[in-house]
């Protein structure tokens, strides 16, 4: 699991944008991963288009945004198309970094249980430290809070 303080858990997985992207690409810049259930969803659209309109302010304060889930390659570049996502979104079709990460758990929804991915946020520094982490992630207005969480890190 990855904790405040802990290392992110290492990853090597296809990404859009860039192929393939791994926990040791990440290193030198902040990083900002947000893990969504689904693509092409109410709220994971809302989250994804709301990161999207602040991309430009991550950047400028070294931060990459990364998007990540267990959907496949084919659903995150439909995804990525339609919303016009400037960011990486990372596959994870086994589920192993999703579980490594701790964000694969129990979820339940109009009276069924199953496994997925619990919303979930991280901020992570240029030497891949967690210093903040977001649990059940309520999306409204969180994007905009992360990123003035950051700015106070930074």
């Amino acid at each position: 699991m990855a904790d405040i303080q802990e290392k992110i858990p290492s990853f090597k997985l296809p990404a859009t944008q860039v192929g393939e992207l791994s926990s040791e690409d990440l290193k030198g810049k902040y990083s900002v991963i947000y893990f969504y259930p689904k693509d092409n969803t109410p709220g994971c659209t809302t989250e994804t288009n709301d990161f999207c309109h602040l991309y430009s302010d991550f950047k400028n304060l070294n931060c990459e945004v990364v998007g990540f889930n267990h959907n496949s390659m084919k659903l995150h570049e439909k995804f990525e198309q339609k919303l016009e996502i400037p960011f990486p979104l990372v596959s994870d079709e086994e589920r192993n970094a999703v579980e490594a990460f701790g964000v694969w758990k129990l979820k339940k929804f109009m009276g069924k249980e199953f496994m997925g991915i619990v919303r979930t946020t991280l901020i992570v520094d240029p030497e891949g430290t967690v210093v903040k982490r977001y649990d059940n992630v309520k999306v409204k207005g969180h994007a905009a809070q992360v990123l003035d969480d950051l700015k106070n890190i930074v």
